[in-house]
């Protein structure tokens, strides 16, 4: 659509008669992504009342939420599914102008100040011992406290800034940048928690132990500044919320499975602040794990 006329159509959305404000809110609609920048421009500009700025706000929503929605569609149909993305893709929900490339730019940062640090000779716990130095000591990624239900712990780009997060979040982090560095370090979906294991990929166990270690040299919390620990603590934590000790909480779960958490995680928090409206949005960014698309 031309510029001149999306403009004249953006001036119609102050009309009072709701039959050709839906008219026009659909036509702007099938803009998409394109009719933002005018849109922001015309909020900024215009002398018109709260009404239309609240309706161009809700069209400007929208339209970011279809962005978001058809994005997490097309990464969930994927082989792929980049971690990483996926959870630049849920971030864009609430922070629709990030940019895939910052946050990379990011991720790589970290990653290279632990590079500096570690070789090929050195044993598996040796360079998690100086990846926790680098990544709590020096660049001082922590656990939330007193805001740990708050959803900005969830939001990829929030993490990286403020270096604080929740389990999951902090995990993902902790894990992207491992296999970045060819650790192989996954995550693990507990219930009410999420840790990481750290594959055993050359088979050291079985020679050492015939006892079921589900291919897990070891398993790290990332929540707790990376601390090492053995099957039989899960087996503990499981006895504790009587839970039966499933396969999968043992081994590495899917990324799908992690971002479907993240929303979930999302929904919780927004329901606790009594945001219900985001907390719907998100539920329905959740059906499209369910829905054979």
């Amino acid at each position: 659509m031309e510029r001149e006329k999306l403009k004249a159509l953006i001036t119609l959305l102050d009309d009072p008669d709701e039959n050709i404000f839906h008219q026009v809110r659909e036509a702007i609609l099938k803009e998409g992504y394109d009719a933002i920048p005018l849109l922001e421009e015309s909020w900024e500009n215009t002398e018109l009342g709260p009404e239309f700025r609240s309706r161009l706000e809700e069209i400007v929503h929208s339209i970011q939420y279809e962005n978001v929605r058809s994005s997490l569609k097309e990464w969930i149909n994927s082989t792929e599914k980049d971690l990483l993305e996926g959870a630049v893709i849920v971030a864009k929900y609430h922070y629709p102008s990030i940019e895939y490339a910052e946050i990379e730019a990011q991720i790589e940062s970290i990653k290279k100040q632990i590079w500096l640090e570690i070789n090929e000779y050195q044993t598996a716990y040796e360079k998690i011992r100086i990846f926790n130095k680098v990544f709590f000591g020096k660049i001082g990624f922590r656990g939330a406290g007193s805001d740990y239900y708050s959803p900005f712990n969830s939001y990829i780009n929030l993490v990286l800034e403020s270096k604080k997060g929740n389990p999951l979040s902090i995990a993902i982090i902790y894990s992207i940048v491992a296999q970045r560095l060819d650790m192989p370090v996954y995550g693990v979906n507990l219930p009410n928690h999420f840790i990481a294991a750290y594959l055993d990929t050359d088979g050291i166990l079985k020679h050492f132990s015939e006892d079921e270690h589900h291919g897990v040299l070891f398993y790290i919390n990332p929540y707790s500044k990376g601390t090492i620990f053995d099957k039989q603590e899960i087996d503990s934590y499981l006895e504790n919320l009587n839970r039966d000790k499933e396969l999968e909480y043992y081994e590495p779960c899917s990324n799908t499975t992690i971002i479907n958490r993240m929303i979930t995680n999302l929904i919780i928090a927004y329901e606790q602040e009594g945001k219900t409206e985001k907390a719907d949005e998100l539920r329905e960014l959740r059906q499209l794990f369910d829905l054979k698309i």
